[in-house]
């Protein structure tokens, strides 16, 4: 009872739980589309498949990562003006949040996706299996980017306001309805032709269409605290410059970020598509583990920037420490059943023993990541929300390129560790970040940060 009536503790769970009850159906949904196909009957089709996914994500997540560099100052800037009472300035702020990443990044960045298809998949180090089934996916899945994009981008505003429910129930609805399908373009239910990885790209791209359209209805309805109407779009210097000095650091980070995942992908994919699918189920699995971090942060990022916009640095602390508490206790324990429970939960994406033996014993790693890849994730969100975007630059950066590629390749290429050095690489990586983000938080500097 504590929890939920101490007022600090209220209003970080009051947000949280949305964003992180979201966050983890989202990834036992995405978990369940890849054990769809990591279990059908042609067990080489299955493998590739799962590997094709592995390989698409990879420059899906860069595109998705430059379009959040944008919503981090989304998020913080509603955030201020919110807590400030500068009701006014949300609007525009939203608009100009969505007009910039449609036009610099979520239509550019799917055509490239579209035309380059093949080039691309052979950079990442994709086999000539793997390219040949995941063509197609690709193609589709950079269609269905655009409204990615766009719901990422309303989503960002919505929680920067403190309105996590709203965001919550559409992508919970259009998941449900993606696995369902998936279940029937997959493996031809009711009818429907059997399409294998293509039904899964069709059935996904038309999810994010659907909670597109949901979004927006309901936020053009005013049934939203962030509200959109049609009246003209007025281009503020002041919001792009607010903007650029919060988004540029963190696209930064992300462009960082996604190169290190990208080169750390290919030294595992040198180890064959048996032991890279594996590798992406650990993935699939680890993006459930995230999730605490990531939504504890997201309430961070809101609780803070409210607070610094009421001027109380203060409460802004109390809450970025308690959001810390909270999330790490839910993140260790994920990490104490991946440990326990590594093979049996492996188990339900695949029936190949080899690929079962390898994913399992990098869980036990993964698990070890658990406390320090929470801690990190909420405290430099609660940075983010201060709009102090430069130090999570600076720990990414050291962390992922300087760490996490190096190790990788001295681990797997050199010593011959396989995926679990692969897996030791990224518990480093994790632990310098955490260093250096609790390092900043802990100067208090981040308080002190202006926005116009």
């Amino acid at each position: 009872m504590v929890l939920f009536t101490h007022p600090i503790r209220k209003d970080v769970t009051r947000i949280a739980w949305p964003v992180l009850a979201e966050m983890l159906l989202g990834s036992l949904f995405s978990m369940i589309d890849m054990m769809m196909l990591g279990r059908m009957k042609d067990t080489a089709a299955a493998a590739a498949s799962v590997a094709a996914v592995g390989i698409t994500n990879q420059p899906l997540f860069i595109g998705l990562a430059l379009v959040q560099s944008l919503n981090v100052g989304g998020t913080a800037m509603v955030a201020r003006f919110i807590g400030s009472k500068q009701l006014h300035k949300v609007e525009n702020t939203v608009k100009h949040v969505i007009l910039l990443n449609l036009v610099l990044f979520a239509i550019p960045l799917s055509l490239l996706g579209f035309i380059f298809t093949n080039q691309i998949m052979t950079f990442m180090g994709a086999y000539a299996d793997t390219v040949e089934i995941g063509n197609l996916y690709f193609k589709i899945i950079m269609l269905g980017f655009i409204f990615q994009a766009l719901n990422f981008s309303l989503a960002a505003c919505l929680r920067g306001a403190g309105d996590t429910r709203l965001p919550m129930k559409v992508n919970l609805g259009v998941n449900f309805l993606n696995v369902f399908g998936n279940a029937v373009l997959i493996y031809g239910l009711f009818g429907f032709p059997q399409l294998g990885i293509i039904g899964a790209g069709i059935s996904t791209s038309l999810s994010h269409l659907l909670a597109s359209f949901i979004l927006f209805s309901y936020i053009f309805k005013g049934k939203s605290i962030v509200s959109l109407s049609l009246s003209s779009f007025q281009f503020r210097k002041d919001t792009m410059y607010n903007l650029a000095r919060i988004g540029i650091p963190a696209s930064l980070e992300q462009i960082s970020l996604r190169l290190g995942i990208v080169l750390f992908a290919r030294i595992v994919a040198s180890l064959g598509t048996v032991t890279f699918a594996a590798h992406q189920i650990c993935l699939s699995i680890l993006g459930l583990s995230f999730n605490p971090g990531q939504a504890f942060g997201i309430a961070a990022s809101a609780l803070v920037g409210q607070s610094l916009g009421a001027e109380k640095p203060s409460k802004a602390q109390e809450y970025a420490q308690e959001t810390r508490k909270i999330g790490s206790v839910v993140s260790s324990c994920i990490a104490l059943l991946f440990f326990l429970f590594g093979p049996q939960i492996v188990g339900l994406y695949t029936r190949d023993p080899e690929i079962i033996s390898s994913a399992s014993l990098a869980l036990k790693v993964i698990a070890l990541v658990q406390p320090f890849q929470s801690s990190q994730l909420i405290l430099a969100g609660g940075l983010r929300g201060a709009g102090d975007t430069f130090w999570p630059l600076v720990a990414t950066f050291i962390g992922v390129l300087g760490i996490r590629v190096v190790l990788s390749y001295v681990f797997v290429v050199i010593f011959g560790f396989g995926l679990v050095g692969a897996w030791m690489a990224v518990f480093l990586d994790q632990l310098a970040r955490w260093f250096l983000v609790y390092t900043r938080f802990q100067t208090g500097k981040w308080k002190y940060v202006a926005l116009r």
